[in-house]
């Protein structure tokens, strides 16, 4: 059964540079990515680990609007310039025809297999395979799915002595939940769980409904917008605990880090 991890999650922006400067203000590291030549659109990167956040913006609409097969990109176009808005988390598969496969069976419209590349900010080419799911579950917009080359000990070892993974001077963080604003928590909890295969549990004492993810989770609270709303990190740092970071409508909220 392939193995699923939380690799990143996008959020659509219209300068690249007012996340990497605000982040920056804050202590916490983000840089410019590069260019995907193929969809028209760019992006800014922060790392926290192997899990990331990528500012996604669109550097030629033309080519951007003419796109196939990309929901990310054609859902970059709905919505910028007007709504800078948290799009979907991204979860990282080590085999991603059996993913495919599986999630076919469960009833999905995926797109084709893509084979993804950028330019990073020194033109170097940087590859991967994707695939994107259309529609939605009572207006919640699915994952996309990524494979890498290479283990997950082997990206962390490559990117850490390139720079790209590197320190934050504000301190020590680790992206741990997303909160997903649902009608339904239940039920979208429920779904997602079985088509990802990823556990559930009920929160005591609310209506939140956790999908465990590895060490981190993917939270479903009550709400209308049906949306993917926020970001939780795990911080010892004294100066980010209790900070909360907004960047058009998505947000970044920093706590304690919890005791084993």
């Amino acid at each position: 059964m392939a193995i699923m991890k939380w690799d990143h999650l996008v959020h659509y922006v219209n300068d690249l540079d007012k996340p990497v400067e605000i982040f920056g203000d804050h202590g916490l590291v983000a840089f410019k990515g590069g260019s995907h030549k193929d969809w028209g659109t760019y992006n800014a990167l922060s790392y926290f680990g192997l899990t990331y956040i990528e500012f996604l913006g669109i550097e030629n609409l033309e080519l951007a609007k003419a796109t196939e097969h990309n929901v990310v990109v054609r859902d970059a176009v709905k919505v910028l310039p007007g709504h800078e808005v948290l799009s979907r988390v991204v979860i990282r598969t080590d085999d991603i025809e059996e993913t495919a496969a599986s999630l076919k069976s469960a009833g999905l419209s995926l797109s084709p297999i893509i084979d993804g590349r950028r330019l990073d900010n020194e033109g170097r080419l940087i590859e991967w395979r994707m695939m994107t799911i259309d529609g939605d579950f009572q207006g919640l917009v699915y994952p996309f799915v990524i494979q890498w080359n290479g283990t997950d000990e082997e990206r962390l070892e490559r990117l850490t002595a390139s720079g790209v993974i590197q320190s934050h001077p504000a301190g020590q963080a680790e992206i741990k939940k997303a909160i997903f604003r649902v009608s339904d928590p239940a039920a979208a909890a429920e779904h997602w769980g079985e088509c990802f295969g990823l556990p559930i549990a009920q929160s005591e004492g609310n209506d939140t409904f956790t999908l465990k993810i590895g060490d981190q989770s993917f939270d479903f609270v009550q709400g209308d917008e049906n949306q993917f709303k926020q970001v939780v990190f795990e911080t010892d740092s004294i100066g980010l605990q209790g900070k909360s970071i907004h960047i058009g409508a998505g947000e970044y909220v920093f706590i304690e880090k919890a005791t084993p």
